[in-house]
């Protein structure tokens, strides 16, 4: 691989017939040492969507491959809450499909929203919950109840400050 890569005639962001691009499909397969040569190319556009709107980090998290997910969310050229065509995010699929830990490095991102829907109307809450995931319903519940908590402590600081005034 790192052979072929090395050649300047390779087009590493080619995209087949379907929109799939090299990095979507080692995403795909969950191959992480691919992933790692192919991110470090700078014409490789992490974010690609393919011709059904999913990203390679959609599809990793679908797969449940969490090393693949850890290497592209440590990028900020890739958005952690894009919406397939279908309406789905990397957390609704991965929530879905049980992926505790691809569930777990998502949200612990701020920049991820435990709530959004699929264009169903399905949250991933409900995925997990419908599919027998309990860890996953576990980890979302709490995600949710940090939330509040925060949500609490800044209007409890906020009413303060007004007493004050």
């Amino acid at each position: 691989m790192k052979l072929l890569l090395a050649r300047n005639e390779v087009n590493t962001d080619k995209t087949s017939d379907t929109g799939r691009t090299p990095l979507w499909n080692a995403s795909y397969k969950g191959h992480s040492g691919v992933v790692k040569l192919l991110l470090a190319r700078n014409e490789v556009n992490p974010d690609k969507t393919n011709d059904d709107g999913r990203t390679p980090l959609w599809i990793a998290s679908d797969g449940g491959h969490s090393g693949v997910v850890k290497l592209l969310l440590a990028r900020n050229d890739v958005n952690p809450d894009k919406l397939s065509n279908d309406g789905r995010t990397p957390l609704w699929t991965a929530s879905n499909n049980g992926h505790e830990r691809v569930v777990e490095l998502l949200l612990a991102r701020n920049d991820v929203n435990p709530k959004t829907p699929s264009a169903d109307g399905r949250t991933p809450l409900r995925c997990a919950s419908d599919n027998g995931h309990e860890d996953v319903v576990k980890q979302l519940k709490e995600r949710f109840q940090s939330s509040r908590t925060k949500k609490r402590s800044l209007n409890t600081a906020m009413a303060r400050l007004f007493q004050r005034a």
